[in-house]
């Protein structure tokens, strides 16, 4: 099983054509065609469904596809390393949620960039889960996330507690009495797709069974612009909005008769190599 059979693979199970697979790889489409049936044939199981009109992954193709990224991931990963110009630094390979970058990693590596520690520094933002399981892959020395990692062989220590604020724009003054749960479905509620079981659960549990919210995104830090439009209400962590929260373009609103949960941060890293820092 090579990488490139790999590549085709995600490549197919990306777009779904055998074409198109062919045409953004610049190979024969048979050799797309011969390369998935000699995968099939390896991992003997069937990896896609196939008829005129539909490509899809199979359940088992599902599966294989998070491995075969993360194979993938890892073989880039090493060339590049054994490639890079500062080879002779120290590597430091960081995964981070994007809101803990925006709020607290940020400064640090800036801090340690201008000190010239040494480190040849890769940063990954992505969500907390995918981040715990790169580190368990080895893709990762360092991660932070909103999730612990209690697993053998690794150390995980909460570095801050932060309230979930439902914050909106000066403009609705109307929401400075507060907010009963009852009235939540009825408002322009901006949904932030946290990826945190706790939290993500408590949002969604706010709302009617298959709510549809008016706008959804998976990055907290991007649903500020929106709100400072004067767009809406959401639920986010306090350390993202205390800037404008001291400045008074956003209010947090009171929630009268619920509370919401707070949000963790944690740092991980594999018992046998000492962090870098700690947040």
């Amino acid at each position: 099983m090579d990488t490139q059979t790999l590549r085709t693979f995600l490549t197919l199970a990306n777009v779904k054509n055998f074409t198109q697979t062919a045409a953004l790889l610049y190979i024969a489409q048979s050799t797309v065609t011969n390369r998935i049936a000699e995968l099939e044939k390896e991992v003997g199981k069937q990896l896609f469904i196939r008829n005129k009109k539909n490509l899809v992954l199979t359940r088992e193709g599902l599966l294989f596809q998070d491995y075969a990224r993360r194979i993938v991931d890892l073989e880039e990963m090493s060339i590049r390393e054994m490639n890079s110009q500062a080879f002779s630094r120290a590597s430091l390979r960081l995964g981070t949620t994007n809101t803990i970058y925006e709020c607290h990693l940020a400064p640090v590596l800036t801090r340690m960039l201008k000190e010239e520690t040494g480190y040849a520094m890769n940063v990954t933002i992505s969500h907390s889960v995918n981040l715990l399981q790169m580190l368990q892959d080895g893709l990762l020395d360092l991660s932070f996330t909103y999730e612990p990692l209690q697993k053998a062989g690794f150390c995980c220590r909460r570095f801050r507690t932060d309230e979930l604020l439902l914050v909106t724009s000066k403009q609705h003054a109307r929401y400075q009495k507060g907010i009963r749960k009852e009235e939540l479905p009825a408002l322009n509620y901006l949904f932030c797709n946290f990826a945190l079981q706790e939290v993500g659960q408590f949002i969604r549990e706010l709302f009617p069974p298959f709510y549809q919210f008016p706008f959804e995104i998976d990055n907290s830090t991007k649903l500020i612009s929106y709100l400072l439009d004067g767009i809406g209400l959401s639920f986010l962590p306090s350390s993202l909005v205390k800037p404008y929260l001291e400045e008074g373009t956003l209010f947090s609103v009171s929630l009268l008769d619920f509370e919401a949960p707070r949000i963790s941060g944690y740092q991980c890293w594999p018992e046998d190599r000492k962090p870098a820092f700690y947040l």
